[in-house]
C-alpha cells in the first residue's frame, strides 16, 4: 500500500510562502509528477513528504495514518536525491545494503535482498565497484536500488535524471517507467522537464508560486489546461496565447483579435476580454476563409527545420504565433499565410484571473469560469 494524502499543506520561510495550501491525493500505484519551474515549491513539498521539513500548516497521511509529525525514519518512504547521495567509500553492494544494516536486518537477508535488487536493475556485475568507478546512469541505478531494497510504501524522487546527458536521460526515464509498472508501487517525482512529466506520469500536479494550478492525467493537463500558466508551461512549443475579445453577433458567439476572427458557438454573451489559446499543431494552412472555426492571417517570420517537421513563427498583428507542420521546404520567410483552427481546439481564459472559461449552457447563453474559480458567470 502507498496512498498519500496531502491536506492543505503549506510551508512559510520568514516572509516567503514556498508552498501554499496544497491538497493532493496520490492513490496506491500512482506515478505522480510534481511539475513546475524553478522556485515553484515542488522540492519543498517533496521534502515535507519525506519528513525533512515540517509543514507550517496542513496534514499528511500515509494509508490513512497521520504522519505529519513523524520523523522521516518512521515514514516508510524512500527518497532518491538529485545528487544520488552515495557513500563514496562503500562498494555498490554496501551502498545498496546500507538501509537494511541501519535496520539491523540479518546478514543473509541483506545479501539476498541486495542481490535481488541488483539483478532487477541489471547492476549485479557492479557490486564490488565504488561510486567513482560508475557512470552517471549506473550511479542513478544504485541510488534507486538503495531505495528499492527497503521495499517502502512509496518512492520520492527529486529530479533524479537532471545530472545525466540527453541520451542517457531518455534511456533511464524509460527504465524508471518500466520499473514502476513492474513494481506497481507509488512514485512521487519532482521535475521541471515536461517531457519527463508527460511520458512517465499517471498524474501530473502543476505548481506555480507555491500553489497547485492543476492536477490531472497527462492528457487532461495537455488537452484541457485549467489556466493560462498551465497552457503556457506544458507543451513545446508552448500553446499560443493571444489577447482577444469575445462578443455576440447575429446569434453567434465570436472571438476576434488583430488578424484573427471566428465563430465559436451559437448563442449570446456579454462582451468579454479573454486570452485565446491554440496549440501550434492545431493551426493548419487554409486555402480560403471558413464559415466556422478560427481564421488567422499573418506573415512567416522564421522557419525552423527539426528534421521530420518544421516550426514556423508567424507574425499576426503585434503577436507571434508558433505553427507545427510537416516539413515541406516550401515555407519562405516573409510569405503571407492563412491559417485555421477548429472550435474544439480553441481555449478561452479569463484575462484577469487567468482561469479557464467554459461554454456550459447554450440555453442560458453564458460563459462561465471553470468550477475551481470563485468568479460568477459572465
Amino acid at each position: 500500500m502507498g496512498r498519500i494524502e496531502m491536506h492543505a499543506m503549506s510551508r512559510v520561510f520568514a516572509k516567503t510562502t514556498a508552498v501554499d495550501s496544497v491538497s493532493i491525493t496520490v492513490d496506491d500505484g500512482d506515478f505522480l509528477v510534481l511539475l513546475g519551474p524553478s522556485g515553484c515549491g515542488k522540492t519543498t513539498l517533496l521534502r515535507m513528504l519525506a519528513g525533512l521539513l515540517p509543514p507550517t500548516s496542513g496534514r499528511l497521511t500515509l494509508d490513512g495514518r497521520d504522519i505529519t509529525d513523524e520523523p522521516s525514519k518512521r515514514r516508510d518512504l524512500a527518497m532518491v536525491f538529485q545528487s544520488y547521495a552515495l557513500y563514496p567509500h562503500l562498494s555498490v553492494a554496501k551502498n545498496l545494503g546500507f538501509p537494511l544494516r541501519v535496520q539491523k536486518k540479518p546478514r543473509r537477508e541483506i545479501e539476498e535482498r541486495v542481490g535481488e535488487v541488483a539483478r532487477m536493475l541489471e547492476i549485479d556485475h557492479l557490486l564490488d565497484r565504488k561510486p567513482k568507478e560508475l557512470s552517471g546512469g549506473q550511479r542513478q541505478r544504485v541510488a534507486v536500488g538503495r531505495a528499492l531494497v527497503r521495499n517502502p510504501s512509496a518512492f520520492l524522487m527529486d529530479e533524479p535524471l537532471s545530472n545525466l546527458d540527453a541520451k542517457l536521460r531518455t534511456a533511464t526515464r524509460q527504465e524508471l517507467t518500466s520499473l514502476h509498472r513492474r513494481l506497481g508501487a507509488t512514485f512521487v517525482y519532482v521535475t521541471h522537464d515536461q517531457v519527463e512529466a508527460m511520458t512517465m506520469a499517471t498524474k501530473i500536479a502543476v505548481l506555480n508560486n507555491g500553489r497547485l494550478e492543476q492536477l490531472g492525467t497527462p492528457e487532461e493537463v495537455y488537452d484541457r489546461p485549467e489556466s493560462v500558466f498551465v497552457a503556457g508551461f506544458v507543451g513545446s512549443p508552448a500553446m499560443n496565447l493571444i489577447d482577444a475579445s469575445v462578443s455576440s453577433e447575429d446569434g453567434a458567439v465570436r472571438v476576434s483579435a488583430v488578424g484573427i476572427s471566428g465563430m465559436l458557438w451559437p448563442g449570446v454573451t456579454e462582451p468579454l476580454d479573454v486570452v485565446l489559446g491554440i496549440r501550434p499543431e492545431h493551426l493548419v494552412f487554409a486555402e480560403a476563409a471558413h464559415s466556422g472555426g478560427l481564421e488567422v492571417l499573418g506573415t512567416i517570420q522564421l522557419v525552423e527545420n527539426l528534421g521530420n517537421e518544421e516550426i514556423l513563427t508567424c507574425v499576426v498583428g503585434q503577436q507571434r504565433l508558433s505553427v507545427r507542420t510537416a516539413r515541406t521546404g516550401m515555407h519562405e520567410v516573409g510569405a503571407p499565410v492563412r491559417l485555421s483552427a477548429s472550435v474544439e481546439h480553441c481555449h478561452l481564459f479569463d484575462r484577469v484571473t487567468g482561469r479557464r472559461l467554459e461554454w456550459v449552457d447554450e440555453s442560458s447563453s453564458a460563459l462561465h469560469v471553470n468550477a475551481d474559480s470563485d468568479l460568477a458567470a459572465v
